[in-house]
């Protein structure tokens, strides 16, 4: 690990999901931050357990603003509304600052019934208001967006072995169980993700295993801002329709499913 120069130094926000702070997952982030400000770094953690952090969106989020059925989206214009006024409530608008703080953004979290914790769910749902993260007063989504400029990474643990997480693994492909992540929330308001970290068999491990887990997490984490993100298609490429559809050929031949929102090799 190379220490940063001022110029090289950035403002990273860890926010951790688990409700036990003797977990992998608490360990995981109590590492993330202390190897990062090690190298010169200047680090906010958002533990939301420890926060006690409301998951639900509701109508103490947006004071002033009425949520009223059979009134189209009401949550989005209340959101947006609130959000452009300054009248969210205080935990989401200290949330949103350190947003708007960092240079990067990292997610702590077990997979838990193949997503996030409801908590961190509710993070995402409350935080990332229209206005703020999304909206027409903002940036167009997917490459442009309203938090351009920064980074994120996902570092998750899963209970089972790797190889249930691949293209013919029971579970699923890790890329696809995450996209709604990396491509939904992370590059839909214009952050850059790059490949996720995992945990696997993370139940059960060992002090052997868990110190090379913290090596391999320290080589991601010195690559933060070096390592070349997930190369997600732009909305505004050339690539997409007017219904944000894919154009026909625009794929490799071959490739399916998700993978066809990456851009081919050079």
């Amino acid at each position: 690990m190379t220490e940063a120069t001022p110029r090289q130094r950035k403002k990273i926000l860890v926010v951790s999901a688990h409700p036990e702070p003797r977990s992998l997952n608490a360990a995981l982030a109590a590492f993330a931050a202390g190897h990062l400000r090690a190298a010169g770094h200047e680090v906010r953690v958002s533990d939301l357990y420890a926060m006690k952090w409301k998951a639900a969106v509701d109508a103490d989020d947006f004071p002033g603003q009425t949520l009223e059925p059979g009134r189209g989206p009401a949550v989005m214009t209340a959101s947006e509304r609130a959000t452009l006024a300054g009248r969210l409530s205080p935990d989401i608008m200290a949330e949103q600052e350190k947003v708007r703080w960092s240079d990067a953004v990292i997610l702590q979290f077990p997979m838990w019934w193949f997503s996030v914790p409801a908590i961190l769910k509710g993070w995402i749902d409350r935080v990332f208001t229209c206005g703020f993260g999304y909206g027409p007063a903002v940036p167009p989504p997917y490459g442009g967006g309203a938090l351009a400029g920064r980074r994120a990474l996902v570092s998750v643990t899963a209970g089972a072995r790797a190889s249930a997480f691949s293209d013919r693994g029971i579970h699923g492909r890790l890329a696809d169980l995450l996209h709604p992540l990396q491509h939904g929330l992370f590059w839909f308001t214009g952050m850059a993700p790059l490949e996720p970290f995992a945990v696997y068999e993370a139940n059960e491990v060992p002090a052997e295993r868990f110190a090379q887990a913290r090596q391999a997490y320290g080589r991601r984490l010195d690559g933060l801002f070096t390592d070349e993100p997930v190369p997600f298609r732009s909305l505004t490429g050339g690539d997409y329709d007017h219904g944000m559809r894919l154009l026909p050929g625009a794929e490799p031949p071959g490739t399916g499913g998700l993978d066809i929102h990456l851009r081919a090799e050079a």
